[in-house]
């Protein structure tokens, strides 16, 4: 069951429902079934106190995500299309660099976002194909926050698939997967 809460924030998630079927198509389509997940939505404090109690960083981020999914030391196999999935898309993510491609049973997890930190990263980070395409700025810098949230929702995901993101190739790679996933999201939407 996949979930969507705030804490010491007020924040309502648009588009849930189809949030939801693209959560579960993305994990459907590596061979996983969608256990309990839970996405928490918070400030950048909450989620720096979070980062300092249990990883022992003293950093502002945007996401911490805490694996709880059950391992298995099994092959998976190439996973069958998605109909969101084109078989190029699924080939890709089978490539992954600094996946660990095993067979898992439920993917679970608590999944932490910092809206602060995406608010300011959407600003910051991101594509001005918004802005091009928008005469109103208020509505691009909402598309921009929501893109980027998308983009971190399904960061968290990946990683309790098993992609990681400490080396600069496995970066390179969960970048990939994500443009990838988020292709599949407007086939959703």
């Amino acid at each position: 069951m996949i979930n969507f809460h705030s804490e010491n924030i007020k924040y309502t998630l648009k588009q849930r429902s189809q949030i939801k079927k693209w959560i579960i198509a993305v994990i459907e389509k590596s061979k996983h079934k969608a256990g309990d997940i839970s996405f928490v939505f918070c400030s950048d404090e909450f989620l720096l106190d979070i980062n300092k109690q249990y990883l022992n960083h003293d950093t502002y981020t945007d996401i911490i995500t805490f694996d709880y999914s059950e391992k298995e030391n099994e092959k998976s196999p190439l996973p069958q299309p998605h109909p969101f999935f084109s078989e190029e898309h699924l080939l890709q993510m089978e490539k992954g660099s600094g996946r660990n491609l095993f067979l898992m049973g439920n993917i679970s997890g608590d999944i932490f976002i910092s809206i602060d930190r995406v608010k300011e990263n959407a600003e910051k980070f991101s594509k001005t194909s918004f802005d091009s395409a928008q005469g109103d700025d208020l509505r691009a810098k909402q598309m921009r926050f929501e893109n980027e949230l998308h983009r971190v929702i399904i960061h968290g995901v990946l990683h309790l698939l098993g992609y990681k993101d400490k080396t600069k190739a496995a970066k390179t790679e969960m970048t990939k997967q994500e443009d990838i996933c988020l292709k599949a999201f407007q086939k959703i939407k």
